[in-house]
């Protein structure tokens, strides 16, 4: 795609104000793409399907991350509908975010399938930004301790530029991807103890990860004031995701930005230095 083509093209990004969403809007507005935000905060609610045509009306394409997970029970009925109304609308190209190794992930994989889209899926392994966003970040702050049900399994934890990144190429690129499910990592396997003393070495504090099994994992976020329904679905999820399945490298970065991908160290080393991990 040319660069004039890009600055003609729209990009619907949902989660704009999100974790992953907010990264995809910054990349996109670097290639070049017009980028409407769909949060709550610009009318766009997952949850109300009345609030979907004015933000897809118009657009060329449209990047979908579904809160709280793409495994979650109603994820597939809402990805489903939402997908087939953006075809309706003449947004056909659609690039939804999975979870590697999430079978629960399915369902919503097929939904967009079915939907009629030019679609593809990025299928992205635990985040390195979970440890600088989120849940796990005020123990690391406050207590200087990670408690979590990762046990000692490896991860290929990924960057969520080189994501963001992934989503806005396979959106530039024509139909080169479209029809592909792509599965990106970062470029080593690291478990959540050896992530914790990189974070540590990076920030100058002594740092420390207690596994926990899942479900007293779930206790704490009950007590966090979590919904039973969702505590009882994470905890379901950790069990089956952080068995070590994931305990491998995929090369999706590599294939469409011809690049490596950003190594865990230099993630820790940019938050340590905004002081993310400051007491």
């Amino acid at each position: 795609m040319t660069q004039n083509t890009a600055q003609r093209m729209t990009v619907v990004v949902t989660g704009a104000s999100g974790r992953t969403g907010s990264r995809v809007a910054q990349a996109a507005e670097a290639a070049g793409l017009t980028v409407r935000a769909a949060s709550r905060a610009q009318g766009f609610d997952w949850h109300d399907g009345s609030t979907w045509a004015d933000v897809l009306r118009g657009a060329d394409a449209a990047y979908l991350v579904y809160p709280s997970d793409v495994g979650a029970p109603d994820a597939a009925e809402a990805v489903g509908r939402l997908a087939r109304e953006a075809v309706a609308l003449g947004v056909r190209r659609l690039v939804l975010l999975s979870s590697r190794g999430e079978e629960r992930a399915l369902p919503t994989e097929e939904a967009l399938r079915a939907s009629g889209a030019d679609w593809t899926v990025v299928r992205a392994a635990w985040f390195a930004q979970n440890f600088s966003e989120g849940p796990l970040v005020e123990g690391l702050r406050q207590s200087g301790e990670l408690v979590f049900a990762g046990g000692e399994v490896q991860e290929p934890f990924v960057d969520l530029r080189d994501v963001a990144d992934v989503v806005v190429k396979t959106l530039t690129e024509g139909d080169r991807y479209v029809g592909k499910a792509l599965e990106v990592s970062g470029p080593r396997l690291l478990t959540f103890r050896e992530a914790v003393a990189e974070i540590g070495r990076a920030a100058g504090r002594e740092l420390t990860y207690t596994p926990v099994p899942a479900h007293q994992y779930g206790e704490q976020l009950a007590g966090f004031g979590v919904p039973p329904e969702e505590v009882a679905f994470l905890v379901e999820l950790f069990e089956s995701l952080l068995d070590g399945r994931n305990a491998y490298l995929s090369d999706g970065v590599r294939e469409v930005l011809g690049r490596e991908p950003r190594d865990f160290a230099e993630f820790a080393n940019e938050s340590a230095g905004a002081g993310v991990w400051k007491a």
